[in-house]
């Protein structure tokens, strides 16, 4: 069996991992990684892919830094000629990027079975590019891997599966990947080498909804300069960030350490040491979640709705009253006994899966 992985970002490489890991136990499997080159990344170096235990990719596509329509466009002619050379039994994508969703439709137009990892997941925002590739490559996977019965749900109320007959679809409740991953990389982490505080906070803000609107930054901004006052704020941000918040003027407290993007094994530690996170991204909510942490989302809606439901986090929004309101008073949920993305051991699911399909 050969199976050909679109990767677009070092994120979804972070997920990968595990099922690659899984993949070379199995010398009947051969898998073939592209790397798009989507969100071009200078840490991913060697060096990287050594550290994180990760296969290095076969192909690297240099598309990156363009529109969405010129980028995506560029990612299909250039798989779709790979896929042809490689004649793959499966093309395997990973969450919502447009990487995502250009290896999806190579795969459909080239009728070569397609299987989606993070199926399923809705925030039902559709100016959100990411819920539209998420909805579109759902559509058209034969194999759904859902990481939550939220995710199953989803779909079944958008009558998946569907063309019965005519076009084979299953949905599968694998668990969530990254969980495979935070147990394994856990094992791994680093402490930064820079002073921390014993009780620090965990932020990071690198949405467009948040990054590109100033009365959203500054909220959120204005909220961490209050926190800051009675603790350490560890905000890891993009250059790209950091310079809208300088061109703003946005007042930034003392207390509030922004710092450079950290590497994946220091952020571990960093998680796992924090006393709260505070976050837009869909991956740091549910992270927190595996290390036993809280989260207080800073965006209006969130994917990870068990998580919400349950109490371990909450949606801040980005006023700043808002978020210093439930820092205060929130009765966060504390038992993490509580099992809401399956058991660490879905690359061995999705494995199974593939080789019975």
């Amino acid at each position: 069996m050969k199976i050909l992985t679109i990767l677009g970002a070092r994120p979804q490489f972070i997920k990968a991992g595990s099922l690659s890991r899984e993949i070379a136990k199995h010398s009947e499997i051969q898998e073939i990684i592209i790397h798009t080159g989507q969100h071009y990344d200078e840490n991913m170096s060697d060096i990287f892919f050594d550290e994180m235990k990760i296969p290095k990719p076969d192909y690297f596509l240099g598309v990156g830094g363009k529109s969405h329509g010129e980028m995506t466009g560029q990612m299909m002619a250039k798989i779709e000629e790979i896929t042809i050379n490689q004649n793959p039994d499966y093309i395997l994508v990973y969450g919502d990027t447009n990487s995502t969703l250009a290896g999806a439709l190579v795969a459909t137009k080239l009728h070569i079975k397609l299987a989606h990892v993070e199926a399923g997941l809705r925030s039902f925002n559709m100016k959100m590019p990411e819920e539209i590739n998420r909805i579109l490559t759902d559509r058209i996977s034969n194999i759904l891997f859902c990481p939550t019965k939220t995710a199953v749900k989803n779909l079944q109320n958008e009558a998946f599966p569907f063309f019965a007959g005519k076009f084979k679809q299953e949905i599968c409740n694998v668990g969530d990947i990254m969980q495979d991953g935070a147990i394994f990389y856990s094992n791994f982490a680093k402490k930064p080498s820079f002073k921390i505080d014993e009780s620090y906070l965990l932020c990071t803000i690198h949405r467009a909804e948040n990054t590109d609107d100033i009365s959203r930054l500054s909220g959120i901004i204005t909220a961490l300069n209050q926190l800051s006052q009675n603790r350490q704020i560890i905000l890891p941000i993009h250059p790209r960030t950091k310079k809208i918040l300088e061109s703003s003027n946005i007042k930034i407290a003392p207390n509030l350490l922004i710092i450079p993007p950290v590497g994946y094994l220091e952020m571990v530690w960093l998680i796992a040491n924090s006393k709260l996170i505070l976050s837009d991204s869909g991956g740091l909510q549910k992270e927190a979640y595996f290390f036993h942490k809280n989260c207080i989302v800073l965006r209006d809606e969130t994917e990870w709705v068990e998580l919400v439901k349950s109490k371990f986090n909450v949606i801040g929004g980005t006023n700043s009253q808002s978020i210093l309101n439930l820092y205060e008073n929130f009765n966060f949920n504390k038992d993490f006994s509580v099992n809401l993305y399956g058991d660490g051991n879905t690359a061995k699911a999705i494995v199974e899966k593939l080789l019975a399909y």
